[in-house]
């Protein structure tokens, strides 16, 4: 009985996996991107600050807006009192840690940002940076 070996073959890299791969992460980004930009499209006339710092990460943070008139939103959505306090306990509750950015504008009033940094605490978020130019 004869052995027949067949000829070796030489194993070329396959690149086609992994330009699919390439072109999946591309898109992921660009989506998420795009959402978080739409979160921060809320009209909001951000106060300036001499030591205002850009923090390293600002990435998976809920975006919470108080406009002019101490309105509240979170993201792009309206939201009462309760409402954002509701959301915050939960938000928490589903994934921690907290991490909120919050954007207030430069004529709210000094109450309502209080309120919403009572409600974070309350709900339990340790991370919390706060909008501004740099002076």
């Amino acid at each position: 009985m004869k052995i027949v070996r067949r000829a070796e073959e030489n194993v070329g890299f396959q690149l086609a996996p992994m330009i699919d791969m390439t072109f999946l992460l591309l898109v992921f980004f660009m989506v998420t991107t795009k959402i978080s930009k739409e979160q921060i499209k809320q009209e909001i006339k951000l106060p300036t600050a001499s030591n205002a710092i850009i923090p390293p990460e600002v990435s998976n943070r809920d975006i919470i807006s108080i406009d002019a008139g101490g309105r509240y939103f979170i993201g792009q959505t309206p939201a009462g009192k309760k409402e954002l306090a509701d959301y915050l306990k939960k938000r928490f509750e589903k994934n921690p840690p907290l991490r909120l950015y919050i954007r207030a504008d430069k004529s709210t009033p000094g109450k309502k940002i209080k309120e919403v940094m009572k409600m974070a605490a309350d709900a339990g978020a340790l991370d919390v940076i706060f909008g501004s130019y740099q002076s």
